[in-house]
């Protein structure tokens, strides 16, 4: 069971989970919440990024871009301790379960939602898989940003309300939290650095440097929280709190990104994902308090 846990790579789950309550957040920010649509989004998502996690397990070993004793996380199927067909079955199984609660998602949205759900299901495998794997091309982090970010916020929002009454607000935290998604990358790549480069794994890291990537790191993370600050302002000043807790946190742990090689890594990525998770965690919250006042 042990190698299955760190198959599933946990340490990264807050990233889609993050994308639905946020989604939720936007939703009730717009006095609107529905229990059902919103678990089977989340079970969804959940479900989508393991399926693509195995995917990338296993794909990666097929292109033999992956090597034992590598600076990340032990990888089962290179290691031996999984089997190549297990692994794929995983993948599969997985991406087939997330099909099936997609489907009962049809009931609180529309026909459209079905080209939709395909695409997802694409790259999830076509992150890793296909002549033209997108993680293997400098297209990861895009790809991350639109499928993490994008997509989750702005779909769980519309199912929870049956309409794009609150694109407004969706569309701006989708940006903020697909940046913050995509930071998470930037460090399992920036770890990953001179695996990647010894196999021609083009990642973002590997095409414009670590020294850049650091920087966009940063960026990505003071844009995500400029996006959000207007829609925390329109609710009180004290929810500045949020953003400015966020920015503290996001400094301290790109300090350390930029002074760390390596394994030496592999908590900045926990980080980086709780730093995203704490900051959707207020805003849902923040969202909660402010659904429940305008109820009273």
């Amino acid at each position: 069971m042990k190698k299955w846990i760190e198959a599933m790579r946990l340490r990264t789950l807050p990233v889609s989970i993050s994308g639905v309550l946020a989604g939720i957040a936007c939703a009730l920010l717009n006095n609107s919440f529905s229990w059902t649509p919103a678990l089977l989004c989340l079970l969804f998502a959940l479900l989508a990024q393991l399926a693509s996690n195995f995917g990338n397990e296993y794909y990666d070993y097929k292109k033999g871009v992956d090597q034992k004793g590598r600076e990340g996380f032990r990888r089962g199927v290179t290691e031996g301790d999984i089997s190549p067909q297990a692994m794929k079955y995983a993948t599969f199984g997985t991406l087939g379960a997330a099909a099936i609660v997609g489907c009962l998602l049809l009931v609180y949205g529309s026909w459209w939602m079905i080209p939709v759900g395909i695409a997802i299901g694409i790259f999830a495998l076509a992150y890793s898989a296909g002549p033209y794997p997108l993680s293997h091309h400098g297209l990861g982090d895009a790809t991350v940003f639109v499928f993490f970010g994008l997509i989750p916020v702005t779909l769980t929002c519309f199912l929870q309300q049956g309409s794009w009454a609150g694109l407004s607000t969706a569309l701006p935290v989708s940006a903020s939290i697909g940046l913050l998604a995509s930071n998470v990358l930037i460090v399992n790549n920036y770890r990953d650095h001179n695996d990647d480069k010894a196999v021609g794994k083009n990642t973002t890291v590997v095409l414009f440097g670590q020294r850049t990537m650091g920087q966009i790191y940063l960026l990505d993370g003071i844009l995500a929280m400029l996006l959000v600050t207007p829609i925390l302002l329109q609710l009180s000043i004290a929810t500045l709190c949020i953003p400015i807790l966020y920015t503290v946190l996001h400094l301290n742990t790109w300090k350390k990104l930029t002074s760390r090689q390596g394994a030496t890594l592999n908590p900045i990525l926990g980080n980086t994902a709780r730093n995203l998770f704490v900051f959707t965690l207020l805003f849902l919250a923040t969202a909660i308090l402010s659904y429940l006042l305008q109820l009273s």
